[in-house]
Parts: structure tokens; sequence; C-alpha cells
């Protein structure tokens, strides 16, 4: 009996899905076998070798300052799979770490600072930064910065330096703080928007910019006074590590068009001038320059050094014994569950009830960079602080960039708040934001109606303007919730609300004015902080722990391959992923994405439909 033609269609279709499938199978162990031999080299390929006398640490600043880092292996495979870049990150510990590190070693004979591709940071986090290199130097090793041009932030650490140079067509560029900000009142009454803010603090400028046309005298005393303090703070650490006469910053940001005329245009020469920099050098003459004061590589190309990554893989850490246990809350605070580089509610109350159940942490150290967010995650977390303090085990607070409003509420319940000079702290406040757009769809001839059960029941819908039931509700919610603030404020501070009231407001501080006003106890560091901390515990011999969310499988496999060769696995995996999705669908190469993506970055937009959570959100957000 002769087959029919499908029969042969349908034994082709067969053998090629059998063919595409071993060939899957094939590239998957392959991938697997490669996985496996780079984690066994890893393990078992010897640790690193030591250094030789004479070596130069290069300190080349890569991406942003932080706290903590949120990328991830998952993350670092989403973007190469899409042939992107990894937003670069530095953690603020792991500079000081190699710093501190750096400075006992005796093969460190000194440090290269490199800033071009520093893309900046806090304040609080910079001067942490400088004063690990004042350290290292106190240790008798000279640090050279060399950068192609400096803006403000990468200048405030070459000025730490031994020696500055600058490339001779680069330049200086200290701009001051404080910037103009636009305000849209008039646009948005043209466009028939009307935004309802309702708030508690005569300072609490949030919100300003979209029911006004420029700023309140309120805020402009507010925003003056902090800038201002923040500038002289700024300049008097530069011209006191540069050594120049108080004011010359000043002066010379002043007399700048008329120097740069005088230079015939040179920006370069007109900051030699100033002294801001001690010479005009190419890159290679500064390599010329370290080959002379030390000793060549071993292919006598360079000078003897060893990278900021590489160093970093050689710092050592105890794995037992009594520790501080140390909790990150950057970001935004926010309800529920977040990853690193920003604040749950949920998640980071986890972290500190972690710590206090842990019989080796003997102490907390909450470091807070955040300018605020939901009231009551904020409480959430102030909660188990306070429950920590009641264990037994002392609380430290650490105030990086910024620790505002809802950054303050989480600083409330512990033994100490330490703050740098220049944290940004305060914004004791409350406000919420309710946009309409009821004349708008007026405008466009669109009407709407219902008949709802209660008047709650479309209150919150930004099509109708604002029920004024609605905003005398929420404007009570307001209230209580500035009056919990401030009480909170006063019991932790030993002081009345009245007082609290009178320095809160909204308004914003430094950390120096904070302390002040009775905000913060002491001005301090991040080092600081920890050994607050551990004197409290009583602790002589001690480690850090960080505590943070368990990484998954994947993350640790990679964290133990290392960080080039993680690279490699990644590219690997990418594209495989591409070419397995290609061959077996059909697909373009980067539909490959789509294996590996999901819906967790998607936000839930809750303002049109559920108004009482989207305004939770942002109680006690910092201006």
């Amino acid at each position: 009996m002769s087959r029919s033609p499908f029969s042969y269609i349908r034994s082709g279709f067969a053998f090629c899905w059998r063919a595409l499938d071993t060939g899957r199978r094939a590239l998957l162990n392959l991938l697997f076998l490669l996985v496996l031999i780079i984690l066994a080299y890893a393990i078992f390929g010897g640790g690193a070798k030591p250094l030789s006398p004479k070596t130069t640490l290069v300190l080349n600043l890569k991406g942003q300052l932080v706290e903590q880092s949120n990328n991830n292996a998952r993350d670092a495979l989403l973007t190469s799979v899409r042939g992107g870049e990894t937003h670069k990150m530095m953690q603020l510990r792991d500079v000081l770490s190699v710093l501190e590190t750096a400075a006992k070693d005796p093969e460190i004979t000194g440090a290269v600072l490199l800033t071009d591709e520093m893309e900046g940071g806090g304040q609080a986090m910079l001067r942490e930064v400088a004063a690990g290199i004042d350290r290292f130097k106190a240790a008798g090793k000279p640090v050279v910065a060399w950068g192609a041009s400096y803006d403000q932030r990468q200048y405030l650490l070459a000025a730490h330096a031994n020696e500055v140079y600058l490339h001779p067509m680069g330049m200086v560029l200290l701009e001051g703080f404080g910037r103009y900000r636009n305000y849209y009142r008039d646009a948005l009454d043209k466009v028939g928007v009307t935004v309802n803010l309702l708030r508690v603090g005569t300072y609490k400028s949030f919100g300003e910019p979209y029911i006004a046309n420029g700023p309140s005298p309120a805020a402009v005393e507010a925003e003056s006074y902090l800038n201002n303090a923040l500038w002289a703070s700024y300049t008097g650490d530069v011209e006191k590590a540069r050594k120049l006469p108080q004011g010359q910053v000043m002066k010379t940001i002043n007399d700048l068009p008329a120097q740069v005329a005088a230079a015939n245009g040179d920006l370069a020469k007109v900051t030699l001038s100033a002294k801001w920099v001690d010479g005009l050098k190419t890159k290679d003459e500064v390599r010329d320059m370290m080959i002379k004061r030390g000793a060549r590589d071993t292919e006598g190309k360079s000078f003897r050094q060893i990278s900021f990554e590489d160093y970093l893989a050689r710092v050592h850490t105890k794995f037992t014994g009594d520790a501080v246990g140390v909790i990150v809350a950057q970001g935004e605070i926010s309800d529920g569950t977040t990853g690193p580089g920003a604040i749950g509610g949920d998640s980071t109350s986890k972290l500190i009830r972690a710590a206090r159940e842990d019989d080796h942490i003997k102490a907390v150290v909450l470091r807070v960079d955040s300018p605020g967010g939901s009231a009551f995650a904020s409480e959430l977390i102030r909660r188990e602080l306070e429950l920590t303090r009641a264990a037994g085990k002392p609380v430290v607070v650490s105030m990086g960039n910024v620790a505002a409003s809802g950054g303050y509420w989480i600083s409330m319940s512990s033994d100490e708040v330490i703050a740098d000079p220049n944290t940004i702290t305060g914004s004791i406040g409350v406000f919420a934001i309710l946009p309409t757009a009821d004349k708008v769809i007026d405008k466009l001839g669109i009407h709407t109606a219902g008949q709802p059960t209660t008047w709650l029941g479309d209150a919150g819908n930004p099509l109708r303007p604002l029920d004024p039931r609605f905003g005398q509700v929420i404007q009570g919610s307001i209230n209580h919730i500035y009056a919990e603030f401030t009480g909170r404020a006063a019991k932790a501070r030993k002081t009345t609300p009245e007082k609290i009231d009178a320095v809160a407001q909204g308004r914003v501080w430094t950390g120096a004015q904070a302390k002040e006003r009775g905000l913060v106890d002491t001005l301090g560091s991040y080092t600081d902080a920890l050994k607050s901390a551990a004197k409290r515990a009583k602790l002589t011999d001690y480690r850090v722990v960080y505590i943070e969310r368990e990484a998954s499988k994947f993350d640790r496999v990679i964290e133990m391959v290392g960080g080039s060769a993680a690279q490699a696995v990644a590219q690997a995996i990418s594209a495989q992923v591409k070419l397995g999705v290609t061959a077996s669908t059909g697909l373009p190469p980067n539909a490959a994405t789509g294996i590996v993506n999901d819906l967790g970055w998607l936000s839930e937009i809750t303002a049109a439909h559920k108004p009482f959570t989207a305004i939770t959100h942002c109680l006690c957000e910092s201006p």
C-alpha cells in the first residue's frame, strides 16, 4: 500500500524537529560544560599571585558611586542579550575597603586616581571617599590624580591627592549648588489641568512648580540657606586640601571671563594659574612619570600596578565571630517588597528582623540614603528598629547623602544618629498631590456620569473635579500623619512636639544645620558609625556583615566564577540563547530576549483607581 503525500510531509517535519532538538541539546550540554570548566578553574585554579614590591594601586573609579548596587547576574545577562551595556556602579563600601587595605599593604607604595569615568555621587559619599584618600596618604603613600577634565564631583576627590594633573586641553568646572527649575501653573491652566496640593509644612515645596509660576518666599529662604551652606563646605574643603587662601575658589569663578580672555581662551592654563592643579600632562606623560618614580611592569611598557577591581578581589573578610550588622536603606521608600537599591516596608523590615534574630550580630547600623516615600512603610521599618533596641542590640543610624522626610522617619528609633555635615536631612512634613483633568475633557467634549452607591466610589477619579469632602478627608489624614511624625521625632530627640514643629514644617537642613537644631546627635562618617555601634555592643574584635536580600542561585554561581569569567559566561549564554531560539523558531535574534524576560518590571499605576494607596506613597517625599 503506497504512502500518502501527507505522511511524507509529517515524516519530514519529524526528522527536522529531531535534528533541531538534538542540536539544541548538544549546544546546551556544551554550554553547561563550559560553565563547569570556568567554575572549576575559579575554585581550584589557585589564588591571586602575591604582589611585587613597589606596586601602585590604580584607583580608576567607574560609574555611579552608590551605597548598594542593584546590578545582578540576571540583569547583566538580559543586558548582554539585548546588546547593551550594564550601568556601572561602585559601592562606597568597596572603595573604602580597598583604600583601607591598601594603606596597610607593604607592597602598595602609592596610588593613581582616575576619575574620568566616574558618573558622580552625593556629597556625603564623596566626602567619605576623600577621607579614605586622606587616610591612605597618612600611611605615607602618595596619591597622584589625573583627569582629561574634572567636574565638580570628580574634582572634590582629585583635590585630596598629593598631586593633581590635567590634560592640556582639559578644564575644571565648578558650578556651585542650586539650579533653576520650571514652573507649570500657566501651562497647566492652558491645557485645563488642575493640581490640588494638600500639605502640612510651610517649607514642603515639592509640589510648588505645579501650582505656581515661581517659588514661594519660604522656598527661596530654605533653598538659599541650604545651598549656601553646601557651597561653603565644598569650597572650604577644596581650599584646605589644595592649600589655597580662603575664598580663592569663589574669586576665580567671579573673575573667570577676564582670566579666560587673558589666557586666550585656554581653560587649562586658567586652571593651572588658579593652582587648582599642579601641572598639565597627557596620560602618557603621567605614565612615564610613574615609571621613573616606581618600577616597570613585567612587560616593561608601564609602571607596576594593580587595578581597583583586581585589588578588591584580594580584600578578605572574616566569616566567623561577633559582628556589627549593616542594613543599607537606599532609594525611595515604598510599601511591600523591593530589591537592592530601593527600600520596601516589608523587605527592609525583614532584613532588620534577620539581624535581630542572628546571635552573631551584636549591633546594627542602618545606613540611610533616601529622600522618603510611604509613611506606612517608613513606620514598619522604624518599628523593627525599635524592637531591635528592645532586644538589647544597639542601633546606630548613619546618614549618607540624603536622609529626609521618610528617610528621617526610619532614623528615629536609634541609640545614636550620625550625619555627615553635608547630609540632606529633615524635611519633616507631609503632602499629597491630586491632579484633575476635568477641564481637559470639557474642552474635548467628553462627559462622565454614574451612580456609585457612596460619594467615595468615584472620589479619586482624575477626570472629575476634586470633591471637597475627599479633599477634607485627605487633608485630615495628612494632618494626623504630620502629628505622628513630629510626636515620634520629639520622643526620639527627647524634646517637645512644639520644638520639633519649629524646625520641621517640611524644611530641609544640612547635617551640620540639623546638628545645631538637635535633629541629629553627631557629625561623623560611616566609619564612625561602625565604631560607635561596636563600642555600644562592647566589641573589640568584630567583623562587619551586610544583611541583604539573599542572591539567587544563578547570581551566587556567577559571583563564585568571578567578574571576567562571569562576563564570558553571560556572553556565551547570550549567544546560545539567540542561536537556539533563532534556529528552532525562525524568530529574529532580538526575539531571544523574550526567553529571559518577564513582567516583573511593570509598574502599577494606581493614582486613578486606588487614590488612597497612591497618596500614601508620596506623603513623606522630600523636595
